[in-house]
């Protein structure tokens, strides 16, 4: 029991600001528990910007609630996947050979600076035209399902870090437990396209990096997860949902 514990703590830090959890203790035992937790700390994450959302409607206007909302997302995430996602383009422009080592230095290239930025603009955009907020907690549930799948079943091309515990120790029951709670948050919320559509963009993600570096590293887990989450959004606000 200790080691679940440990294991929801663990992915409550790496995913979120919450001071209580900011633990970070890798050790031997606890990454596959806090895979198994990462779509439920996402979708917890998800309530509670549907929450501050909800409390906040009656005293501001859509727009400027919307973009309240985007900073908090941000905020709360620490912008760890943000980084991912511009570490992650920055590898793009440069041969792939040198890819790895581009990805892992600290400072963001221009590339990466330039479609991050880009990248904020349609995410906060994509709030600002959704009106079903309430979808938040599976869009966010769904996006680090997917990682959950996506570290079990590809390769892991870094040679260390968090994530190669993770795959070390993530078992076939850790991840049917992750579906199985995560299915029947899609099955009360009817978002079977949703499902669907987070595991397609996931497949078309995992068909271009494979076939570019062999494989994911942590950045390409942070990149997966927000490239679905502004494709969630944008499918709900085009009526999939």
């Amino acid at each position: 029991m200790k080691k679940i514990f440990d294991g929801f703590a663990l992915a409550v830090s790496m995913l979120s600001i919450v001071p209580f959890f900011k633990v970070h203790d890798f050790y031997k035992g606890i990454n596959g528990y806090a895979v198994m937790f990462y779509p439920l700390v996402g979708f917890l994450l998800g309530l509670l910007l549907f929450g501050f959302y909800t409390l906040l409607s009656p005293y501001f206007p859509h727009f400027h609630l919307a973009v309240i909302i985007f900073s908090l997302w941000v905020l709360l995430t620490g912008a760890l996947h943000l980084d991912g996602l511009s570490d992650t383009v920055d590898g793009l422009f440069v041969p792939k050979e040198r890819a790895l080592e581009v990805m892992k230095d600290p400072h963001n290239g221009g590339m990466g600076m330039t479609f991050g930025a880009v990248f904020l603009i349609l995410k906060a955009s994509s709030l600002m035209a959704l009106d079903a907020f309430y979808l938040l907690p599976v869009v966010m549930l769904l996006s680090r399902l997917i990682i959950v799948f996506a570290i079990f079943k590809y390769p892991y091309v870094s040679p260390n870090g968090m994530s190669t515990l993770a795959k070390e120790e993530l078992t076939q029951t850790q991840l049917l437990t992750a579906f199985g709670y995560s299915l029947f948050v899609v099955y009360l919320f009817d978002a079977w396209l949703l499902f669907i559509a987070a595991f397609v963009t996931l497949f078309v993600i995992k068909s271009f990096f494979m076939k570019r570096y062999g494989g994911f590293t942590g950045d390409i887990y942070g990149f997966s997860i927000e490239v679905v989450e502004l494709i969630l959004l944008n499918c709900i606000i085009v009526g999939l949902i």
